[in-house]
């Protein structure tokens, strides 16, 4: 089973890019985030690998990262998510926003990925969500303010921050996540309107 490959761009395809190793070019299918870090044929790119054995074909899929390629053999584990569906997914979102997105049951993050409709977006968050932070990919900062116990417990202008993203029509965990960014972001003293400022601002990223 190949795990890693090392080589040079040789050429890319619509989802995939063909990697040439000591003369030897391996056809790997990659999500779209993958392959727009992989720089121009010609030059050294390295690959996590994913092998996997079909009665009819042998497929390679790359990742960027050893994250990504955890990910990529979580989501099929999954009923009714395949490979493709997996990449479609990885190429909409980051591993930290797919982390996020589990972690605060926002099934709307996952339903924005192709082929993904809204049953399934549902069972993935469902199933995944005891297994996600153990990618260690989670702001504990947002799954914590997005529960909204926890939520009751933040600071005033925080809880103000998110009530105000929520009645412009973000969903609570959509908008707990992005005012626990702005946090992070402009510190913990930060007013209610600098907040929903920057707030807007993650949201629109």
């Amino acid at each position: 089973m190949i795990g890693k490959l090392k080589g040079l761009i040789d050429s890319y395809g619509e989802d995939f890019v063909i990697l040439d190793v000591n003369g030897v070019g391996y056809v790997v299918h990659c999500s779209g985030r993958t392959l727009q870090k992989l720089p121009r044929p010609g030059e050294a790119a390295a690959l996590a690998i994913e092998t996997q054995v079909r009665e009819d074909s042998i497929k390679l899929f790359g990742f960027a990262s050893e994250t990504e390629r955890d990910w990529f053999r979580l989501l099929q584990t999954v009923q009714g998510v395949g490979s493709k569906v997996a990449l479609g997914i990885l190429s909409i979102l980051s591993t930290g926003e797919l982390g996020t997105a589990i972690a605060t049951q926002d099934k709307s993050m996952v339903a924005r990925a192709s082929g993904v409709g809204p049953k399934l977006a549902a069972r993935i968050v469902a199933e995944l969500k005891d297994k996600a932070p153990a990618f260690g990919s989670v702001d504990p900062v947002i799954a914590k303010l997005a529960g909204e116990d926890e939520e009751a417990s933040a600071p005033s202008a925080v809880r103000d921050a998110i009530s105000a993203l929520v009645n412009l029509g973000y969903g609570r965990p959509q908008a707990a996540a992005a005012v626990a960014a702005s946090v992070k972001a402009l510190g913990e003293g930060a007013e209610t309107g600098a907040l929903i400022r920057q707030g807007l601002k993650e949201l629109a990223k």
